[in-house]
């Protein structure tokens, strides 16, 4: 990317800039695109001018909810990537020009967790859907009234500029199309970790993924790319086939055609007792334990992706558990690292390992930015692709 084809002024450092925004103002109603105010970045902090966002079922599911943690109004969008306008103090990570992509899990480098190879859970900045800045909770947004418009998931990329903490930055490359980077700040980036990092797919191994949506294609994506031999997908869209072979799906369990029989049971017979690693993508307690059931005896991992309501409950046998030996497993943004794995998957795009462009069904122009929100209900789009100057 040219960094010429974005032009900052410096006249804007340190003084609050008037942009557009495409705010939820009320519940599940189309977002309205209005002039807002974005406050200069305090310590820690960047203000970033979003270059392209795409949209996540995340966005859907809070544009929607009635009840905390659905507050209003507010900027959704959390899969993005964007320039640098301005820092804050303190920040030396990144500076005026590079090329950024923001991301809800926190990284900060320096707790016992992000200095663990065994998890991505921050421990100072815990993950959360705040309507909020991460280190306080204070807004960067206001309307022209002098409202104030809350935050999403530390990035709120439906506007033009955005606040984001530098715990919440990657920098990447400037010559990777950023209509493709941007996959990577949160959908794409979790399937491909569930089944590299999470799983640790191996080679030649057996795997069923249940939802054949963004998430459980690039579940699909990072198990060609580990290496393994049979990518079983189940869902109720038989079309769905169709898209998965360009991941790497082998086979098709239909979950309405099953006759009297369950997925699972389908697959333990496709597999002569289970596979080896089952993704739960859909976000259903049920479909979890579905998943579970076909995971093969003695050394089968079951990974938990999908997001559930939040009073929604597993319940296992303790004894069936106890002697199964199998693993039951979560997979929060895939196990990725941002600020390390994030520029890993980006260059092995670049290297043309890594299917990106696939992803990709429709490309628009901010102004259609409730187009795409209709297109993803429908189910007719994987990811749309929002150019904020187009």
């Amino acid at each position: 990317m040219d960094n010429n084809t974005i032009k900052l002024s410096s006249n804007t450092v340190g003084k609050p800039i008037q942009c557009r925004a495409a705010i939820a103002r009320v519940p599940g109603e189309p977002l309205v695109i209005e002039e807002i105010l974005v406050d200069p970045p305090s310590y820690l902090e960047v203000r970033i001018r979003i270059i392209c966002t795409s949209l996540c079922h995340s966005d859907l599911t809070m544009w929607k909810m009635k009840d905390f943690p659905g507050v209003f109004p507010r900027i959704l969008g959390h899969e993005a990537i964007g320039m640098v306008e301005s820092v804050g103090e303190g920040v030396n990570e990144v500076a005026e020009g590079d090329i950024v992509i923001p991301c809800l899990m926190p990284d900060c480098r320096e707790c016992v967790d992000c200095r663990s190879k065994k998890s991505n859970l921050c421990s100072i900045f815990p993950f959360k859907i705040s309507p909020w800045m991460i280190r306080s909770e204070t807004s960067r947004f206001k309307d022209l009234k002098g409202e104030t418009i809350h935050h999403f998931l530390f990035v709120s990329s439906f506007s033009e500029y955005t606040v984001v903490d530098i715990v919440n930055l990657v920098k990447v490359d400037p010559e990777i199309p950023p209509n493709r980077a941007c996959l990577l700040s949160c959908g794409v980036s979790t399937g491909v970790g569930a089944a590299w990092r999470t799983a640790n797919v191996e080679a030649g191994s057996t795997v069923a993924i249940f939802g054949l949506g963004a998430i459980g294609l690039a579940v699909a994506e990072g198990a060609r790319l580990c290496g393994a031999t049979r990518i079983i997908g189940v869902d109720m869209i038989p079309e769905k086939f169709e898209i998965g072979k360009k991941f790497g799906v082998t086979d098709f369990v239909n979950s309405k055609s099953c006759g009297d029989k369950s997925a699972s049971q389908i697959i333990n017979e496709m597999t002569d007792g289970g596979a080896d690693y089952c993704f739960e993508c859909v976000g259903f307690a049920s479909v979890v334990h579905e998943a579970y059931a076909c995971c093969r005896k003695g050394w089968g991992k079951t990974i938990v992706l999908g997001v559930d309501k939040p009073d929604s409950q597993l319940s296992l046998n303790s004894l069936d558990f106890l002697h199964s030996g199998k693993t039951l497993i979560a997979s929060p943004f895939g196990g990725l690292k941002a600020k390390s794995d994030i520029p890993d998957l980006l260059k092995r795009y670049m290297d043309k390992e890594l299917q990106l462009d696939e992803f990709v069904t429709h490309e628009m122009g901010f102004e259609e930015i409730n187009k795409a929100f209709d297109l993803l209900m429908e189910g007719k789009c994987l990811r749309c692709v929002i150019w904020m100057d187009k």
